[in-house]
């Protein structure tokens, strides 16, 4: 295979003028600073507020939706709908990783809401960061695309080797190297001291259990980013579309949290619908590579990629309820069983 089928660039084209990026981001650091605001105060997060929250973050894409059908065409909103509900499906994968971290650090339920901040403003920077890597990658050559699919179908190949395994979801705090290097060069106080990061104690700066959490979720951090820019690329190819739908899907997983936490262990067949619309999304990166190759290679279009996700989406949403159905009938017959053998 010649080298010109990689080396091709590609040519990025953006909806967004100089002006849309700048509302943009000043809206989008608005409303961090009003997030920030609002968790200055240690405090618990009550499920209502959370979930009025979550409708004013699941409003506030739709109306920029709308704004795109109407000032940019029904195809550049539909790529931007696409790419936000596969953000939002990755991200509330993701949520139930600082769910796990933030128990095993024993998080006060009063300093969550902090610790998941920290951890959205992390995610928002390291995303900026991929796009722009992910943006130079598809300008110097059709490689890349190559290297987003090849990347999205190994991760789903994960995900189903972990569910067919059967492994859960489990957070080793000793295991995690981030966390052992900050443990080695700086030293941590046994307890949490409020909602501070660093302190002083016998004399020497000392880092909390509060600032480890806040590491370990950036940590993770990097590791979803990984693969949800390569996924929203295989999306759309506008780098300030794939920035919105990032800040978007974002941007609402703190009060998100609360809503959820008491159903995302629930939700069992999650990571098995993930496991398909990574794998989707990264044959159609690949396909995408070969028609510009070989135009005789059909494309997936971004309207039926869009049915395919909320299809599987709704599935395994449907399959997990079902499931847990079916649980909690057999539970109560279990005890009754047991006795009837021992008669």
């Amino acid at each position: 295979m010649s080298a010109g089928l990689f080396s091709h660039a590609v040519e990025l084209r953006t909806i967004a003028s100089p002006a849309l990026w700048s509302i943009t981001v000043a809206a989008l650091v608005l409303l961090l600073a009003l997030d920030l605001l609002l968790t200055r105060r240690p405090r618990e997060e009550s499920v209502r507020a959370a979930a009025g929250w979550s409708v004013f973050y699941l409003l506030l894409p739709v109306l920029f939706g709308f704004y795109l059908w109407a000032d940019h065409g029904g195809g550049v909103a539909v790529e931007f709908f696409t790419g936000f509900v596969v953000e939002k499906s990755l991200s509330v994968d993701n949520l139930f990783v600082f769910m796990l971290l933030l128990a095993a650090f024993a998080v006060p339920s009063a300093l969550a809401r902090q610790v998941l901040l920290y951890g959205i403003v992390g995610a928002l920077v390291l995303r900026a960061i991929f796009i722009g890597l992910g943006a130079a990658a598809l300008q110097s050559g059709t490689w890349a695309f190559l290297l987003f699919g090849g990347i999205l179908i190994l991760t789903a190949g994960k995900i189903v080797k972990d569910v067919m395994a059967g492994e859960q979801q489990e957070v080793d705090i000793s295991s995690m190297r981030t966390v052992r290097l900050v443990r080695r060069f700086v030293p941590v106080t046994e307890g949490y001291r409020g909602s501070r990061l660093v302190v002083r104690e016998k004399g020497r700066m000392a880092l909390t259990p509060l600032a480890l959490a806040a590491v370990a979720i950036l940590a993770t951090d990097i590791v979803f980013a990984v693969d949800s820019v390569p996924a929203v690329y295989g999306v759309t190819e506008d780098p300030f579309l794939v920035f919105a739908t990032n800040a978007f899907a974002l941007l609402g997983l703190r009060a998100l949290y609360f809503v959820l936490q008491g159903v995302l262990a629930k939700l069992r067949h999650l990571n098995h619908g993930l496991a398909v619309i990574l794998a989707f999304i990264g044959v159609k990166l690949i396909l995408h590579w070969a028609h510009g190759v070989w135009p005789g290679v059909p494309e997936i279009p971004t309207p039926l990629s869009l049915g395919v996700i909320v299809c599987v989406l709704a599935t395994v949403t449907a399959t997990s309820l079902l499931a847990n159905r079916r649980e909690r009938r057999r539970a109560p017959r279990q005890p009754l069983e047991e006795a009837e053998r021992h008669v």
